[in-house]
Protein backbone atom coordinates (compact mmCIF):
# COMPACT_ATOMS: atom_id res chain seq x y z
CA UNK A 1 0.00 0.00 0.00
CA UNK A 2 1.39 3.33 -0.91
CA UNK A 3 2.06 6.24 1.83
CA UNK A 4 0.98 9.44 1.50
CA UNK A 5 2.06 12.22 4.05
CA UNK A 6 -0.03 14.32 5.07
CA UNK A 7 -0.29 17.39 7.98
CA UNK A 8 -2.19 15.82 11.12
CA UNK A 9 -4.68 18.92 10.74
CA UNK A 10 -5.99 18.27 7.54
CA UNK A 11 -9.67 18.23 6.77
CA UNK A 12 -11.32 14.51 7.49
CA UNK A 13 -13.06 14.00 4.47
CA UNK A 14 -9.57 15.04 2.41
CA UNK A 15 -8.01 12.45 4.55
CA UNK A 16 -11.49 9.59 3.78
CA UNK A 17 -10.67 10.55 0.17
CA UNK A 18 -7.14 9.83 0.08
CA UNK A 19 -8.04 6.73 2.29
CA UNK A 20 -10.84 5.07 -0.13
CA UNK A 21 -8.58 5.58 -3.03
CA UNK A 22 -6.21 2.87 -0.97
CA UNK A 23 -3.58 5.07 -0.23
CA UNK A 24 -2.17 4.34 3.89
CA UNK A 25 -2.37 8.17 4.66
CA UNK A 26 0.60 8.93 7.23
CA UNK A 27 -0.46 12.57 9.39
CA UNK A 28 2.88 14.48 9.71
CA UNK A 29 2.51 15.80 13.79
CA UNK A 30 3.25 19.37 14.60
CA UNK A 31 7.14 19.92 15.40
CA UNK A 32 9.05 22.53 17.11
CA UNK A 33 11.44 22.14 14.33
CA UNK A 34 9.50 24.56 12.28
CA UNK A 35 7.42 27.80 12.67
CA UNK A 36 4.32 27.08 14.64
CA UNK A 37 1.86 28.29 11.31
CA UNK A 38 3.48 25.55 9.24
CA UNK A 39 4.53 23.05 12.24
CA UNK A 40 2.63 19.75 10.33
CA UNK A 41 3.12 20.71 6.83
CA UNK A 42 4.57 17.22 5.33
CA UNK A 43 6.33 19.09 2.37
CA UNK A 44 8.59 20.83 4.88
CA UNK A 45 9.78 16.96 6.28
CA UNK A 46 9.46 15.44 3.42
CA UNK A 47 10.35 15.06 -0.54
CA UNK A 48 8.92 12.54 -2.88
CA UNK A 49 11.34 11.89 -5.66
CA UNK A 50 9.25 12.01 -8.53
CA UNK A 51 5.55 11.93 -9.32
CA UNK A 52 4.56 8.17 -9.05
CA UNK A 53 3.25 6.66 -6.44
CA UNK A 54 6.11 4.30 -5.28
CA UNK A 55 8.44 7.07 -6.02
CA UNK A 56 11.06 7.31 -3.18
CA UNK A 57 10.59 9.97 -0.19
CA UNK A 58 13.52 11.33 1.38
CA UNK A 59 12.99 12.74 4.89
CA UNK A 60 14.21 14.95 7.65
CA UNK A 61 15.35 13.86 10.56
CA UNK A 62 15.37 15.22 14.22
CA UNK A 63 17.38 17.78 14.15
CA UNK A 64 17.66 18.95 10.72
CA UNK A 65 15.69 21.49 10.77
CA UNK A 66 15.51 24.77 12.18
CA UNK A 67 11.98 27.39 12.28
CA UNK A 68 12.19 29.78 9.50
CA UNK A 69 13.86 30.60 6.12
CA UNK A 70 15.85 29.25 5.51
CA UNK A 71 16.45 26.56 8.10
CA UNK A 72 12.89 24.95 7.87
CA UNK A 73 12.98 24.55 3.72
CA UNK A 74 15.75 22.48 3.43
CA UNK A 75 13.56 19.59 2.36
CA UNK A 76 10.62 22.22 0.28
CA UNK A 77 11.93 21.33 -3.29
CA UNK A 78 9.44 20.32 -6.12
CA UNK A 79 11.06 17.43 -7.71
CA UNK A 80 9.08 15.65 -10.81
CA UNK A 81 11.27 13.00 -10.99
CA UNK A 82 13.35 14.30 -14.26
CA UNK A 83 13.81 17.54 -12.97
CA UNK A 84 14.61 18.73 -9.36
CA UNK A 85 13.62 21.89 -8.83
CA UNK A 86 14.97 23.98 -5.48
CA UNK A 87 17.48 26.81 -4.10
CA UNK A 88 20.54 24.58 -4.11
CA UNK A 89 22.16 26.96 -1.67
CA UNK A 90 19.52 25.51 1.45
CA UNK A 91 19.13 22.13 -0.31
CA UNK A 92 19.78 19.11 2.48
CA UNK A 93 22.88 16.92 1.47
CA UNK A 94 20.90 13.95 1.96
CA UNK A 95 18.46 15.53 -0.45
CA UNK A 96 20.93 16.46 -2.79
CA UNK A 97 22.47 12.79 -2.98
CA UNK A 98 19.33 11.00 -4.18
CA UNK A 99 18.99 13.54 -7.60
CA UNK A 100 21.51 11.00 -9.24
CA UNK A 101 20.42 11.21 -12.98
CA UNK A 102 18.14 14.51 -12.24
CA UNK A 103 17.88 17.28 -14.04
CA UNK A 104 18.63 20.23 -11.34
CA UNK A 105 17.36 23.94 -11.75
CA UNK A 106 18.27 25.91 -9.13
CA UNK A 107 15.65 28.95 -8.74
CA UNK A 108 15.55 31.50 -5.20
CA UNK A 109 12.53 30.18 -4.06
CA UNK A 110 13.40 27.99 -1.16
CA UNK A 111 9.83 27.29 -0.13
CA UNK A 112 9.78 25.65 -3.79
CA UNK A 113 7.27 22.61 -3.28
CA UNK A 114 5.13 25.12 -1.38
CA UNK A 115 5.24 27.53 -4.21
CA UNK A 116 4.58 24.80 -7.33
CA UNK A 117 2.38 22.15 -8.16
CA UNK A 118 4.17 19.35 -10.02
CA UNK A 119 1.73 17.91 -12.23
CA UNK A 120 4.08 15.24 -14.47
CA UNK A 121 7.38 14.71 -15.32
CA UNK A 122 7.91 17.41 -17.51
CA UNK A 123 4.77 19.71 -16.09
CA UNK A 124 4.28 22.33 -13.22
CA UNK A 125 2.21 25.48 -12.30
CA UNK A 126 3.37 27.99 -9.93
CA UNK A 127 2.44 31.70 -9.24
CA UNK A 128 6.56 32.34 -8.82
CA UNK A 129 8.24 33.62 -12.10
CA UNK A 130 11.38 33.08 -10.64
CA UNK A 131 10.32 29.63 -10.77
CA UNK A 132 8.78 29.88 -14.32
CA UNK A 133 11.47 31.18 -15.96
CA UNK A 134 14.50 28.91 -15.02
CA UNK A 135 11.80 25.64 -15.10
CA UNK A 136 11.19 27.03 -18.61
CA UNK A 137 14.27 27.46 -19.79
CA UNK A 138 15.28 23.80 -18.91
CA UNK A 139 12.42 22.11 -21.16
CA UNK A 140 9.37 22.32 -18.64
CA UNK A 141 5.88 22.97 -19.76
CA UNK A 142 5.26 25.69 -16.95
CA UNK A 143 1.48 27.41 -16.34
CA UNK A 144 1.90 30.37 -14.39
CA UNK A 145 -0.99 32.05 -12.62
CA UNK A 146 -1.28 34.68 -10.39
CA UNK A 147 -0.16 34.93 -6.36
CA UNK A 148 -2.34 34.85 -3.33
CA UNK A 149 -5.71 33.24 -3.18
CA UNK A 150 -4.90 30.98 -0.84
CA UNK A 151 -5.55 30.40 3.02
CA UNK A 152 -2.97 29.63 5.44
CA UNK A 153 -3.62 30.76 9.10
CA UNK A 154 -1.00 32.84 10.64
CA UNK A 155 -0.30 34.49 7.56
CA UNK A 156 -1.07 36.65 4.64
CA UNK A 157 -1.36 34.26 2.12
CA UNK A 158 -1.13 30.75 1.49
CA UNK A 159 0.84 29.16 -1.66
CA UNK A 160 -1.22 27.03 -4.29
CA UNK A 161 1.64 23.99 -4.05
CA UNK A 162 0.62 23.78 -0.60
CA UNK A 163 -2.98 23.02 -1.18
CA UNK A 164 -2.20 20.05 -3.48
CA UNK A 165 -0.49 16.61 -4.40
CA UNK A 166 -0.97 14.06 -7.18
CA UNK A 167 -2.64 11.02 -6.20
CA UNK A 168 -2.57 7.71 -8.71
CA UNK A 169 -3.81 9.75 -11.92
CA UNK A 170 -5.52 13.30 -9.57
CA UNK A 171 -3.96 15.57 -8.73
CA UNK A 172 -6.49 16.61 -5.25
CA UNK A 173 -6.41 20.31 -3.69
CA UNK A 174 -7.66 20.89 0.12
CA UNK A 175 -11.03 23.06 -0.94
CA UNK A 176 -12.48 25.06 -3.52
CA UNK A 177 -10.03 25.09 -6.24
CA UNK A 178 -13.10 26.86 -8.17
CA UNK A 179 -12.69 30.21 -6.19
CA UNK A 180 -9.44 30.67 -7.67
CA UNK A 181 -9.44 33.42 -10.56
CA UNK A 182 -7.15 30.83 -12.64
CA UNK A 183 -9.35 27.92 -12.11
CA UNK A 184 -10.38 27.17 -15.54
CA UNK A 185 -6.81 27.94 -16.58
CA UNK A 186 -5.13 25.35 -13.53
CA UNK A 187 -8.42 22.49 -14.75
CA UNK A 188 -7.61 22.88 -18.31
CA UNK A 189 -3.87 22.51 -17.89
CA UNK A 190 -4.25 19.58 -15.68
CA UNK A 191 -6.51 17.74 -17.96
CA UNK A 192 -4.27 18.55 -20.85
CA UNK A 193 -1.56 15.52 -19.42
CA UNK A 194 -3.98 13.50 -19.02
CA UNK A 195 -4.83 13.59 -15.23
CA UNK A 196 -7.47 15.00 -13.35
CA UNK A 197 -8.06 17.70 -10.65
CA UNK A 198 -10.45 17.14 -7.32
CA UNK A 199 -11.20 19.89 -4.99
CA UNK A 200 -13.47 20.19 -2.30
CA UNK A 201 -16.13 23.29 -2.31
CA UNK A 202 -17.36 22.63 1.29
CA UNK A 203 -13.88 24.67 2.42
CA UNK A 204 -11.63 27.24 1.62
CA UNK A 205 -8.16 26.88 -0.44
CA UNK A 206 -5.85 25.71 2.01
CA UNK A 207 -2.17 25.28 2.44
CA UNK A 208 -1.61 22.26 4.71
CA UNK A 209 1.81 21.65 3.42
CA UNK A 210 1.05 19.80 0.45
CA UNK A 211 0.00 15.83 0.06
CA UNK A 212 3.22 14.15 -0.39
Amino acid sequence: MSKKYIAGSAHAELIKYIEDKGYEVVPVQPSHEVSRPVADHADLFHCRMGTADDAPVVSALGGELSPGYPGEARFCAACTGHYFIHNMEYTDPRLLEATEGMALINVRQGYTRCSTVVVDERSIITYDKGIALPCEKAGLDVLLIRPGQVVLPGYESGFIGGTCGRVGDEILFNGDLSSHPDFASIRGFIRSKGLEPVWFPDWPLTDIGGIV
